[in-house]
This record gives structure tokens, sequence and C-alpha cells, in this order.
């Protein structure tokens, strides 16, 4: 991960800018519809604090680089997880940091959903704190699809979102959503033309950094005590639950098939 604070000139799998007081995060595997590698992944389990620890920031913005927001998973971690366990709990540990890093990050989360937020893609939107999503863009959480537990954001937080049983309805078949049901949902505040929507978010993050910061910051804190409260009863049984998955014969027999099948085309 390469912190560049006057422009991002590296080009590596998370990059992070400065946009005066504002943090651009952006997903930087465009080719792979910003599905997440090692370094993408664990850079997600470090930025947070990063940018918390920076006293000139005050906005960040997450948004994927490319057509998709974030494509989720990736085949090949998804193998090596099943075979090896350290690799499994350390995945795991980056996915809890990904989660609390998130929600209690001080400063304000804005995702710009550029496309496809799928799988842990969708639990990046659903944990930031305001939501624009493109006209051009879907979210969906096919955890259980690929015979994986929801437990790394969706089934903490979508309850919250839209109630118990329009959360069931998402995580159990994993459909898309567009961004008008989103929006009507609740998942998203708004939705906005493709071309539109980067400059609609970084005007959003303007006016953000405008407001007085420790007012913005503590509400942001005092809000997000109903997610502590789902983090203290939720979150771990989540967590271990799709840990335990991640090496169950039907997510090994999914992969292995949908492997296959790509290799065939």
């Amino acid at each position: 991960m390469t912190f560049s604070w006057l422009m991002a000139v590296a080009m590596t799998d998370l990059v992070v800018t400065a946009r005066g007081p504002v943090r651009l995060i952006e997903l930087n595997r465009p080719d792979q519809l910003n599905s997440m590698s090692e370094e993408l992944h664990s850079g997600l389990a470090s930025v947070w604090d990063e940018v918390a620890a920076d006293p000139e920031a005050r906005v960040v913005v997450l948004t994927g680089r490319g057509r998709a927001f974030s494509a989720g998973g990736n085949f090949d971690i998804m193998t090596r997880v099943q075979r090896d366990a350290a690799f499994r709990e350390q995945n795991v540990d980056e996915a809890r940091r990904i989660i609390l890093g998130m929600v209690r990050c001080p400063l304000p989360v804005i995702a710009a959903v550029n496309g496809p937020a799928v799988g842990l893609g969708c639990s990046l939107a659903l944990l930031s704190d305001l939501v624009l999503i493109a006209e051009g863009a879907h979210i969906a959480d096919p955890h259980v699809q690929v015979g994986l537990v929801a437990g790394d954001g969706g089934a903490l937080v979508l309850p919250l979102l839209v109630g118990l049983a329009r959360a069931k309805e998402l995580l159990f078949l994993g459909d898309r959503v567009s961004p008008q049901e989103a929006v009507r949902l609740g998942i998203a505040n708004r939705v906005v033309p493709d071309d539109k929507l980067m400059a609609e978010a970084m005007d959003l993050a303007g006016r953000l950094a405008k407001l007085p910061g420790q007012a913005l910051r503590e509400t942001k804190r005092a809000v997000n005590l109903h997610l502590e409260q789902a983090i203290a009863a939720v979150l771990e049984p989540a967590l271990l639950a799709e840990r335990d998955s991640m090496h169950a014969p039907d997510h090994i027999a999914i992969v292995e098939k949908i492997i296959a099948a790509r290799a065939g085309r």
C-alpha cells in the first residue's frame, strides 16, 4: 500500500491520495474488478487507522478504479484459505480489522459505488457512513451462494438497515440490488449518474470537511453505538462461522466447479 499525500504515483492495489482535507481511498485492481488480493485485503485492514492518525484529514471517500467498486473475494485466495489454516486465521483477523476500522474510524466515510459491489465489496459499502451509488452499479452479497457464511459485514449491518426479513432474503438468495432499490431500502443515500459520481462524492466530502470537526466525529461515534451493540453480539460468532465455512465441503466443491468452468471457456 502506498500513501502519497500530494498525488498517487505508485500503482499499488490500494491507493490513498490527499485532496485537501479529503482522503481518497481507491481499490486499484481494475482488471480484476477490484477483487481482493492479499495486499488489498491487508491494506484495507490497516488503512483506517492510518487515515484516522492523519491530523489534516477530515473525510474519506472510498471507491474502486475502473468499472467495479469491488467484486469481493477471488478464487485463488479462496483456494489457499481452504488449505492453509494459518492463512485462514489471518484472513478472518483482517476481516475483523476492516469492520472495526470502518465503524470506529472517526472520519466520515463516503462510499462512491461506481460499479458492482459484491461480497466484501458489498460489506465495504454497507459499513460506510454515506453511500452514493452510480446508475450502472449494483450491490449483492452472494456469500451463501458459494457456500460461505455472510459473516464479514452483511449479517452485522443489513438487519439494521433493512430489517430482519429483508436482510435474510438478501443474504440467503444473494440477489442483485439495483441502485434505486438500494436507496429505497436504506442501503444507499442517493443514485448519481455514472459520469457525475466522483464529482458529487467529492462535493459531499467538501461539505462535510467544512463542518465542526469534533461535532461531526462525535455524532458519528454516537450513531454508531447502535452498530457497536451489534458488534458485541454478532461479529465474533458470524466471523467464526464464516471461518469454519471457508474449508467446508460445500464451499470447496462450489469453488472447484467455478474454477473448472472458467478454465473451460
